[in-house]
């Protein structure tokens, strides 16, 4: 099952670079999105240097959050916009076709739409469950991934994601799911025992 849309903590340490590669390993993480809101753009340029090293490894593709002028400057990267960061005019000038991207749209079809001019490689709603990982202001439902089908784009779910709850969403039509304090924040099971328990 290569359906995971694997989300960083957004503090990168020592711990999550060794068990990083652990997780990539199980061949289980389509993606992997660098996610530290905190950090300077030079900080997370040296970052995705380091990461970019394991995931080519693993086949993994890195997706950048909220910032998109580094796929100017890396192969083989991505970026994802949330509704704020379409407005950026650094960012919409790299809504291309040749660039791999994708844009949230919280609980909305009407905002899927918007989304679908710019020809995103996927879109993704949420949040589903409760989570700790941000602050939710959206709550979607399952039947939204059912009426997305219809745009014939990937589809991502996100927001509170675990091995109880992620089948129905698989089931309802997301092609993928965002998981990301399930795997670093786990307080019965480290990263790797985690990541196993998706099948």
């Amino acid at each position: 099952m290569k359906r995971i849309y694997l989300i960083t903590p957004n503090i990168l340490t020592k711990k999550f670079y060794s068990f990083l590669p652990k997780v990539l390993a199980s061949k289980k993480v389509k993606f992997l999105q660098l996610r530290c809101k905190s950090y300077s753009r030079s900080k997370i340029d040296t970052h995705l240097r380091k990461i970019l090293t394991i995931t080519k490894k693993y086949n993994v593709k890195l997706i950048i959050n909220d910032e998109s002028s580094f796929v100017k400057k890396y192969k083989n990267t991505g970026f994802h916009l949330g509704q704020k960061d379409l407005i950026k005019k650094r960012n919409i000038s790299n809504l291309d076709k040749n660039n791999y991207f994708g844009i949230t749209c919280h609980n909305s079809i009407t905002l899927a739409k918007k989304a679908l001019k710019f020809k995103p490689r996927y879109i993704a709603f949420g949040a589903f469950y409760p989570t700790k990982t941000k602050q939710v202001k959206y709550i979607a439902k399952k039947d939204i991934l059912k009426k997305a089908k219809k745009f014939k784009t990937k589809v991502v779910a996100i927001g509170g994601i675990t091995n109880k709850n992620y089948k129905e969403l698989i089931k309802s039509g997301a092609d993928y799911i965002a998981i990301s304090g399930f795997i670093w924040k786990n307080k019965q099971f480290n990263p790797v025992q985690a990541i196993k328990l998706f099948k």
